[in-house]
């Protein structure tokens, strides 16, 4: 179970740097995929062996020009809601502002793991004046420069001591899990209920180790899964509530949790930022993906709303990863429920799928030879032998090459298709390295 870390504080204080500091190194590592950078507001970081995750709330405040209390009060509530430990940033060199005492009134009530941080301390005077912070009275301030990384070592140290002890879930490991997830309206709700049905005595909830994901075992028609629901589907009616918003920091726990993830699209209101967010966390982590296009009832004039139009055009704005199963669902009259419940358990058959090092070298080298890597500087790329790693998230396939540097992406994505096109890997992300032979 991932830890939540929220960096909270007004605008200008240097979220969202110290934000790219603590996820960058692990960006530049595994993120390298193209689209990636959509959503600067999430990412994952990992400090002495412990992964987590990392929200800076103020990604999400509209407009920052003119913040008005409201606003700020939202995503310090979310954080309080959501997060396992909370940063409070401040400036140290513009000291308190009205602002500041704003968050701070906020954030004195609440019970959850806190950390002061002065930011900008970028000379050695500075610390001196970081003092004035004592007297918000949320404890010793942190001294830190979030653009040349002072500092930075000792709080994620300080983060770390925080966080809950990784726990084994108490769920049966060698069950899949799906989780539902999706913009709200889209009828995440209901397609839940509309699986689990009114028999809910084969229905278990186990509350998984922390608040958060809820695991709902699934065991009829032949089917034997968990359902990921995050708790915030059945239970959060009271805070400030402002859907957009929260919708993608609930998205995160279930997704985390998850090995397919099934995306729930609202036919009447086609593709949304919001959407394109959920997916790229979700690429993010490396998970199977299932899109649901429901409400297709409401829809009156299917001709001219043909299926193919809408799944081309699905693909295209979800590109490069185009593999992807799209089914058309209502959850109303229960049309094609049990197709999505099939179709997510392919995928997670898709994604354990491992395939022998001898057939990927007959099928590959031979399209390899066809069709080389663009030679580079007068120099010719040799691929000379492909495997796939086991026990991996994601199937990994790897190349040796005797000039692996020079293997762009564009051939990478060759290589993937080729692989698509010859196994069942639909709905699965796949991964590509180039070694040195």
């Amino acid at each position: 179970m991932g830890n939540i870390v929220a960096i909270v504080g007004r605008p200008n204080v240097g979220k969202s740097t110290l934000f790219n500091r603590l996820t960058q190194s692990r960006r530049a590592i595994v993120d390298d995929e193209a689209g990636t950078t959509r959503d600067r507001q999430y990412g994952r970081s990992e400090w002495n062996g412990r992964e987590f995750s990392v929200i800076d709330t103020g990604g999400w405040v509209v407009n920052s020009t003119d913040i008005f209390e409201g606003e700020i009060k939202r995503h310090v509530m979310l954080a309080i809601e959501e997060a396992d430990v909370i940063i409070f940033m401040l400036d140290v060199q513009s000291g308190i502002t009205d602002y500041d005492l704003e968050v701070a009134q906020i954030l004195r009530g609440n019970k959850k793991p806190l950390i002061v941080v002065s930011n900008k301390v970028d000379t050695y005077d500075l610390q001196y004046q970081a003092a004035e912070f004592y007297k918000l009275g949320l404890g010793e301030p942190f001294l830190i420069s979030a653009v040349n990384g002072l500092g930075t070592g000792e709080l994620l140290d300080k983060l770390l001591s925080y966080f809950k002890p990784e726990t084994a879930n108490e769920t049966d490991e060698n069950l899949p899990r799906f989780a539902v997830v999706g913009r709200p309206n889209a009828g995440k709700s209901s397609m839940i209920n509309a699986f689990i049905g009114e028999e809910r005595t084969i229905v278990t909830d186990i509350a998984g180790t922390t608040r958060d994901s809820i695991y709902t075992r699934f065991n009829k028609f032949g089917y034997n899964f968990y359902l990921v629901d995050t708790a915030g589907i059945r239970k959060k009616a009271k805070v400030y509530e402002d859907l957009e918003y929260y919708s993608v920091v609930r998205a995160i726990r279930a997704i985390e949790n998850a090995d397919v993830c099934i995306l729930m699209l609202d036919a009447t209101r086609g593709l949304e930022s919001q959407d394109l967010n959920i997916f790229s966390l979700i690429q993010k982590n490396k998970k199977g993906l299932v899109i649901c296009v429901n409400k297709w009832d409401l829809i009156a004039d299917k001709e001219s709303n043909d299926i193919k139009k809408i799944e081309a055009s699905i693909r295209e704005r979800f590109s490069p990863f185009v593999d992807f199963p799209i089914i058309f669902t209502s959850v109303l009259t229960k049309q094609r429920i049990f197709k999505v419940l099939e179709t997510a358990v392919q995928v997670y058959e898709n994604k354990q799928r491992k395939i022998s090092t001898a057939k990927l070298n007959e099928y590959l080298l031979p399209a390899i030879e066809n069709y080389p890597p663009p030679a580079i500087k007068g120099k010719y790329i040799k691929i000379k032998y492909v495997t796939q790693l086991p026990d991996t998230l994601v199937p990994t396939f790897l190349f040796f090459a005797n000039l692996p540097q020079y293997v762009k992406e564009p051939y990478k994505r060759f290589l993937e298709n080729k692989i698509r096109s010859q196994y069942e890997f639909t709905g699965t992300p796949i991964q590509i390295f180039i070694r040195q032979k």
